[in-house]
């Protein structure tokens, strides 16, 4: 079976059905998503749960990149854990090597010239202390070579269903805040500048607090 094929079996049948019992998501501006074309989908990060939620309350496929560890473990655990990250829309990318930027920026192009939709969280790591941090400028990169629109996202609550350093996760409620597309014109905008517009567009859907330094 596609992988494909299965994220949709993971969405609906398999994950989908539990997540939305323990997160009970709440979206709100969900029209703002197109229902095609190239989408970049940029939300804050404050939780592993957090690229599931996304998956999960919005319509369309999310691909995302994804260092190659998670796809290389050896065994029947490594061959069901990529299989799991495959079916999810996780694309493999080499983190070791110097050109991983390069890799990285490469394979988001790659999804978003297939009509697709490109997730990432432009801080580039979990927020430990719920304070959102200054975006690395891969996003507005990748936008600016592809045309895609970008959709920016704010996630609540989800660190309160899935907290730093446990596995388990809590019944709460988590709301998703998706905002209109940015309308930037880059022969005008420099890429640090639609990168920090586009980090302050999350901090308001999101409510959090924003310093402007590196996570």
């Amino acid at each position: 079976m596609r992988a494909p094929v299965w994220y949709w079996i993971f969405k609906y049948v398999l994950v989908g059905p539990f997540l939305r019992v323990i997160a009970r998501p709440r979206v709100v501006g969900l029209e703002h998503l197109p229902s095609s074309g190239p989408v970049i989908v940029a939300a804050n990060h404050l939780a592993v749960i957090d690229s599931l939620i996304l998956c999960l309350v919005l319509p369309r496929r999310l691909g995302f990149v994804a260092k190659r560890e998670y796809f290389e473990r050896p065994g029947l655990i490594g061959a069901l854990q990529r299989w799991f990250f495959t079916a999810a829309g996780q694309v493999p990318i080499d983190r070791a090597g110097a050109a991983v930027a390069d890799e990285a920026l490469d394979t988001a192009c790659a999804i978003l010239a297939a009509g697709g939709v490109w997730a990432i969280h432009p801080e580039g790591t979990r927020s430990r202390d719920r304070v959102a941090r200054r975006g690395r400028t891969g996003v507005m990169r990748v936008a600016a070579r592809t045309g895609a629109s970008v959709l920016p996202v704010g996630l609540r609550g989800t660190e309160r269903i899935n907290p730093c350093g446990s596995r388990r996760l809590r019944p709460g409620r988590v709301e998703v805040v998706v905002g209109r597309p940015l309308l930037i014109d880059f022969s005008e905008t420099e890429i640090r500048a639609a990168t920090d517009q586009l980090m302050q567009s999350i901090v308001v859907l999101s409510g959090q607090r924003w310093i402007n330094e590196y996570a």
